[in-house]
């Protein structure tokens, strides 16, 4: 028989196969303020008249507005302790990283471990028992990882390593206390929209800092003044003057609440103080043998 679940977990990939940047979101929240938080987030999204939040989707004035409102809402969620967002980025160009015939699904698949390891038991209660929710359109193969933790295999050596066939659904359980996973679809669960909005936003605002600096410096009130300041980088796409407005309404929200998000200090989001409601954070290599799995290597 299962344990009572106490709390719920939303995550979802961003660009996790393209790009130089790649993340993780996950936002959690305890299973008292599942429905009413959900319940919250359709209304929102029914205000912007828009079905279902995508970032990819982000390129006119209504995905922005419903995105704005999405911003809002968590960051006074987080406030009050109803929800955690958590962002886990990687560089593909970093020394853990840049190796020949890097294994992309199994790193995403060591990238969860890590997000997992942070959050779940570091974040919140030690004795808390989860439901995680991945998005159905995923990378992972989470129906195998489900197979093995109804297997409940509890006799696993101690010593389990992250080299070992099979490590990643023994330790879910073990560690985190992961005793359900069901993928599910974002259009019904808002929760996990906000996981690929700041999934989503977290890789843009590393991709996109100079230009977003150059955007913010070309519309402040003094540039506007003597306007014949020319935007070294060039015109922004429409796509990426409505995400530098949601980045900036978030970056301003953030600070006007004293949730210690930066933006450029590290250019991008990152949160120094990880146990903050809001936290982005860099993976960086633990020690110089931190290195991405390679295909056709265990």
């Amino acid at each position: 028989m299962s344990a009572k679940i106490t709390h719920v977990g939303f995550a979802d990939e961003s660009y996790w196969n393209k790009g130089r940047f790649r993340s993780l979101g996950l936002v959690t929240t305890p299973v008292c303020s599942l429905d009413l938080l959900n319940d919250e987030l359709k209304s929102l999204l029914a205000e912007s008249n828009v079905r279902e939040f995508k970032w990819k989707r982000l390129d006119g004035a209504k995905e922005r507005f419903a995105a704005e409102k999405l911003c809002e809402f968590t960051v006074e969620k987080a406030c009050t302790g109803q929800l955690r967002v958590d962002v886990l980025v990687w560089d593909i160009e970093d020394s853990r990283h840049r190796v020949t015939r890097r294994d992309d699904i199994a790193n995403l698949e060591r990238m969860y471990y890590h997000l997992f390891r942070n959050v779940l038991r570091a974040r919140w209660p030690g004795d808390a028992t989860w439901r995680l929710h991945p998005d159905e359109h995923t990378a992972l193969d989470w129906d195998t990882v489900m197979d093995c933790l109804e297997a409940k295999s509890t006799s696993v050596e101690l010593d389990l390593s992250l080299f070992t066939p099979g490590w990643f659904k023994v330790r879910l359980r073990r560690e985190f206390g992961i005793e359900q996973i069901q993928p599910v679809s974002s259009a019904k669960y808002p929760l996990l929209q906000l996981a690929d909005l700041f999934a989503g936003l977290a890789v843009f605002s590393r991709d996109k800092i100079d230009e977003y600096l150059s955007w913010l410096k070309a519309n402040s009130p003094q540039t506007l003044l003597f306007s014949d300041e020319v935007c070294a980088t060039g015109d922004p796409s429409r796509s990426s003057q409505e995400r530098f407005q949601v980045l900036k309404s978030f970056d301003d929200a953030c600070k006007q609440r004293k949730l210690g998000v930066s933006l450029k200090t590290k250019r991008g989001l990152w949160t120094p103080k990880p146990e903050n409601p809001i936290n982005f954070w860099m993976y960086e290599p633990q020690h110089p043998e931190d290195r991405a799995p390679q295909k056709g290597k265990r």
